[in-house]
């Protein structure tokens, strides 16, 4: 009696299952098509996500080609052009990378205006590169340090100058020169002491920082 009650149990939901799959049987094959569309979808966007890197690649070491040989202001807006077209077309990883090179040479052309608007973009661009916003960041506070607004220097150079920031030393250094600038001669002659014995700091840093507090008597 067990046995036939099994069998009787398993032909109601054998046929329990085939009324199911006839009527979501389209369902079922909709999805199904679903699945595999999208992973072709994800395959095809990462193939085209591949060729859009290695074109911005090739783009961006030919401006960098480019750049090792101007010498000449003409050659210089060559290459800042070169930089401004992969900031406009590139993934976010290139167009770091052509801002930071792109202000380099207009700060080296004069236009420090137009460097320090890029500096800035770069360091206040949320999808860049921690490492690389606090960079752009430093060398905007760098080309700002004899003319920009104090407060704010002080603000975004402590804020680089915290244990464990790889641009610690550098940041230093420039609110030493900022107390300079501002007269209050004694902070930046213990600053310079300090950054003078710092190990960890580079050795053309703690060279700088022994000369100047030389100087300064």
């Amino acid at each position: 009696m067990v046995d036939i009650f099994d069998e009787v149990e398993e032909e109601l939901r054998a046929e329990r299952a085939k009324q199911l799959l006839k009527r979501y049987a389209g369902l079922i094959i909709a999805a199904a098509l679903l699945i595999v569309a999208a992973a072709g979808g994800w395959q095809g966007w990462r193939w085209w996500q591949a060729r859009q890197d290695m074109a911005a690649g090739q783009r961006y070491l030919a401006a960098m080609a480019l750049m090792q040989g101007s010498a000449t202001a003409a050659s210089r807006q060559a290459v800042i052009r070169d930089f401004g077209a992969i900031i406009r077309t590139a993934p976010e990883g290139y167009r770091t990378l052509a801002r930071l090179q792109a202000a380099a040479q207009e700060a080296q052309s004069g236009d420090l205006q137009g460097a320090a608007a890029l500096w800035n973009d770069v360091a206040t661009d949320s999808d860049a590169d921690p490492l690389l916003r606090d960079l752009a960041n430093l060398l905007w506070c760098q080309h700002q340090i004899d003319t920009g607004d104090p407060g704010l220097l002080e603000a975004r150079l402590k804020a680089l100058a915290q244990p464990g920031n790889v641009w610690r030393p550098l940041a230093q250094e420039q609110l030493a020169l900022l107390d300079l600038r501002e007269g209050k001669t004694a902070a930046a002659k213990a600053a310079l002491s300090k950054l003078a014995r710092d190990v960890t700091a580079p050795t053309g840093v703690r060279g700088r920082a022994a000369a100047l507090r030389a100087r300064l008597g």
